[in-house]
């Protein structure tokens, strides 16, 4: 029998209809009897599983009138769209766009908690637990018992609680929720057009305060339209970088010529946006990520890549603006950087390994760094905030949460390569991969590892993986049900 796409850290798709929660009974599409060989599944030639030819003789048990049901059947319609709501106000922050909008800088925790409270019903009526079970929530809730831990132990207990109860924990909790109410490729379109909207606001904004000489960080940057995770210049390029590829790949997805436009211009828009931010680490992220969307999306012509190639970057370097080159240059010659900020980072840097060494089980403490840190600063890196905060196991959960979806969506991507009616599948799983790996690069130049941008990618490509594994359950339940 040929091997198919297997998710094993979720639930059983097959079960039967008085087994809610608990062990999931499962039902093999194909079942044989005791003693007899067996069949072989039927799938079309251009099926992502393998080429089979005929169906087996061998009759099928699943009857189409079979109460056997899939666990992405419809609902959480209510807790959905709470989500939805919640991530428009999270990442548009109307409340700043807006001064007659200022009573509205609550709304996003109110919406968290009324999404939760309608969620964790819904969820035990629906599926009979609290959720489902990925390995990435295991991860993500071992991360939160460290977060809990480290408050034990941190040199300033009441820092570490505001820094896991004012982002961490919701982070947590809405990427749970999401990974749950998630249910069709509607919905995960949609939060994603969300996402590419406030980024074409943010990147438009960039590019327009940097023509107007409007820089508001050291004499030269421009800063973000919007506060929070879009405040800073380098956390903002590390947004820009995650959301390239997948403004790319929705393009590609889309039908409509219309939107089809609208999309390349937005990646345009978002990659000069990325330019103006003046980031080292949003170049570095967004070199890597277009070399991972050429890479696999042009498979079939990497010789026509590898020329076309340095020509493109050659454009790039001529349209840069002034003094960029310099800023980049200041990555391997700190002298460069006019402020200094290339060797006090790497001061920081060594100094957040030393204190992660000397505090190797339980760090020092949720948000304390900048008590042990060179002029109160932050470690301006993902990996070593953690480590140092939360210690050496906390490090490893996190970095197993970052890769174990770009594993789960490599093999989407390769069983879904060459099949025309799985594009969504394909250039989704191509540009998440990409999202998730340019994040890495970037967020080592950024204390990002408690903020939103790795829980809402990860959680899309959970959602993909999850929504590809349904439908390919429903097409052999549906090719069983017609060999009966």
């Amino acid at each position: 029998m040929p091997k198919r796409f297997e998710f094993e850290d979720y639930d059983p798709l097959f079960r039967t209809p008085g087994n809610r929660g608990g062990e999931a009974i499962v039902e093999e599409p194909w079942p044989v009897r005791s003693g007899s060989p067996e069949p072989e599944v039927p799938f079309q030639n251009d099926s992502p599983f393998g080429n089979q030819s005929k169906p087996p003789k061998t009759k099928s048990l699943i009857k189409p009138e079979s109460t056997v049901r899939l666990i992405l059947k419809r609902g959480h319609v209510i807790s959905y769209a709470g989500l939805f709501l919640f991530t428009i106000v999270l990442y548009f922050r109307p409340y700043e766009l807006f001064t007659a909008l200022s009573w509205m800088d609550k709304v996003a925790y109110w919406l968290a908690i009324a999404t939760i409270i309608i969620f964790l019903p819904s969820q035990l009526v629906l599926e009979g637990n609290l959720t489902a079970r990925p390995r990435v929530v295991i991860l993500v809730l071992l991360l939160t018992l460290a977060g809990l831990i480290s408050m034990i132990t941190a040199i300033n207990p009441l820092e570490a609680w505001n820094e896991f109860n004012d982002v961490f924990i919701k982070a947590v909790l809405m990427f749970i929720v999401m990974i749950n109410v998630v249910r069709t490729e509607l919905r995960l379109k949609a939060l994603l057009y969300v996402a590419l909207a406030v980024t074409f606001v943010l990147s438009f904004n960039a590019i327009r305060d940097y023509q107007t000489a409007n820089f508001a960080v050291e004499g030269y940057r421009i800063k973000g339209l919007l506060g929070g995770m879009f405040g800073n210049p380098n956390d903002l390029a590390l947004h820009f970088v995650t959301m390239t590829p997948i403004a790319v790949t929705m393009a590609l997805v889309t039908r409509s010529f219309i939107l089809k436009v609208l999309l390349f211009i937005t990646a345009i828009l978002i990659v000069a946006g990325n330019v103006v931010t003046y980031s080292r680490g949003g170049f570095l992220g967004l070199l890597v990520v277009a070399v991972v969307l050429g890479w696999k999306i042009g498979r079939k012509r990497r010789l026509l890549l590898a020329i076309v190639g340095p020509v493109i970057l050659g454009v790039f370097i001529l349209l840069m603006p002034g003094g960029y080159g310099i800023r980049l240059l200041s990555i391997f010659i700190p002298g460069l950087d006019p402020v200094g900020s290339s060797g006090s980072r790497q001061e920081i840097l060594n100094r957040s390994i030393l204190v992660s060494l000397r505090n190797p089980l339980s760090g020092i403490g949720m948000g304390n760094f900048h008590t042990v840190s060179l002029h109160e600063t932050v470690t301006h890196n993902a990996f070593t905030q953690v480590s140092a905060e939360l210690g050496f196991g906390a490090l490893i959960v996190y970095l197993m949460f970052l890769t174990a979806p770009i594993l789960w969506l490599r093999k989407v991507e390769r069983e879904t390569s060459g099949a025309p009616k799985e594009s969504m599948y394909y250039y989704l799983s191509i540009g998440l991969q990409a999202s998730l790996i340019g994040y890495m690069v970037s967020a080592f130049f950024a204390a990002v590892a408690y903020q939103w941008y790795a829980y809402y990618l990860v959680a899309y490509g959970v959602c993909l993986v999850r929504l590809y594994q349904n439908k390919m359950t429903s097409d052999v339940t549906a090719v069983a049900s017609a060999h009966a």
